[in-house]
């Protein structure tokens, strides 16, 4: 009798034993373990997910092309579907989210060849949603915008594996489908994260690779320079984290000295007990195609007003000021409802032992009002001898 070959495992399979395996090697194991399952785990959510919002608009097309009642609705199409779609919490659906999925399913037609089930000898393609929505593929192409020539466009298998959603809102912004296909490629090429294809984008390689002499010297300059994507930070992209239904606060890296900071600094101001109502925190905000966490957020009940809190472990820098004047001018265009007074922001910053406290305004006229504030908060003395206690401690510092 022939015995069975036994099967070949993973070189992280390896087990106590094994080749001599001592305690160092045993942790070195158990890390790559870690490691590859977090990759694995990463990658999985990003498919699916990038999937999620691709189906999303190809929904979206499909109703306006053959919906039955698409005529009762025409162009409050998109915010009547953002608001039945919030009543049922359901997350990153917003009336700006489904038209950037509506144009992510256009721009990305090859992603129907994913769904797609193989086919036998004379077997009609079926959509492979099709027991859901009722719709065949009939219409995969007609609503396309221009795609690059085949030569130079991805499989979508290729496209879905490799990059994130995130990476797909920078591509469909991208109106010129060779320049989109050049980023795609050189992104997937040098594993680049979100951020390094927002740098690449604005400081123009794709114009700098047609005006260069030396086109591969220029590639291998921008690639020694990029940041590479990794898993950990993959799992905290903005998208995924609403999409599994976890905190902002969770998604949010920050030091454990600035996690602990705020932590003791929420509950120093609940126990003032004047006013302070605690609504969020790490709360997000979308501002554009910036997305932004506002370490604290209050409701002051006697001022009438929101308190936007943010803390820096760092010595005042000006674009601190303009960060939480900014987070205030947002929550005054859009979270002030009637009787409302205009919100408040503050800045803390604290590099080794000095502290800087700063109201932000973010110019507000009424200067009774800002005199106000400035009796009800707390006083910058206070918050100032808060901080530099609070620093030492978390440091073992007496």
């Amino acid at each position: 009798m022939n015995k069975k070959a036994p099967a070949s495992r993973p070189a992280s399979a390896k087990v106590a034993g094994e080749d001599g395996l001592n305690f160092a090697a045993l942790v070195s194991a158990i890390q790559r373990i870690h490691e590859e399952s977090h990759a694995a785990v990463s990658r999985v959510v990003n498919t699916t997910l990038t999937l999620r919002n691709w189906m999303i608009g190809y929904h979206i097309v499909v109703f306006e092309l053959k919906g039955v009642d698409r005529a009762k609705y025409g162009e409050r199409l998109l915010p009547a579907l953002a608001d039945e779609l919030t009543r049922l919490n359901i997350s990153r659906c917003d009336r700006r989210e489904l038209f950037r999925y509506q144009r992510f399913y256009r721009t990305y037609p090859q992603f129907m060849e994913t769904l797609l089930p193989p086919l036998s000898a004379g077997q009609k393609p079926a959509f492979f949603f099709q027991s859901v929505t009722g719709q065949s593929d009939d219409l995969a192409g007609s609503t396309i915008v221009e795609t690059p020539s085949p030569q130079l466009a991805l499989p979508g298998k290729k496209l879905r594996e490799s990059l994130s959603f995130s990476h797909f809102v920078e591509l469909i912004e991208i109106d010129d489908p060779l320049k989109r296909a050049f980023y795609e490629i050189e992104c997937i090429r040098g594993n680049w994260s979100v951020r390094s294809l927002q740098r690449q984008i604005a400081t123009l390689y794709f114009e700098r690779s047609g005006l260069s002499k030396d086109k591969e010297k220029l590639a291998e300059m921008v690639h020694k320079g990029i940041e590479a994507a990794e898993p950990q930070l993959a799992i905290r992209d903005p998208y995924i984290f609403e999409f599994l239904g976890l905190r902002a606060k969770d998604a949010v890296a920050e030091s454990d000295l600035e996690a602990a900071l705020v932590d003791n600094l929420r509950e120093f101001l609940l126990e003032l007990g004047h006013g302070f109502c605690l609504e969020a925190q790490q709360k997000s905000i979308v501002i554009g195609k910036t997305r932004g966490f506002v370490d604290l957020v209050f409701y002051h009940c006697i001022l009438k007003c929101h308190v936007l809190v943010e803390l820096k472990v760092d010595d005042f820098k000006h674009e601190h000021l303009g960060q939480i004047n900014t987070y205030v001018t947002w929550y005054r265009q859009h979270m002030m409802i009637e009787g409302d007074n205009p919100p408040v922001g503050l800045l803390l910053c604290t590099g080794k032992d000095q502290a800087l406290v700063q109201y932000a305004t973010a110019s507000i006229d009424n200067r009774l009002f800002v005199s106000k504030y400035e009796v009800a908060l707390p006083s910058r003395q206070a918050l100032e001898k808060f901080l530099q206690t609070q620093r030492r401690e978390l440091l073992g510092h007496e």
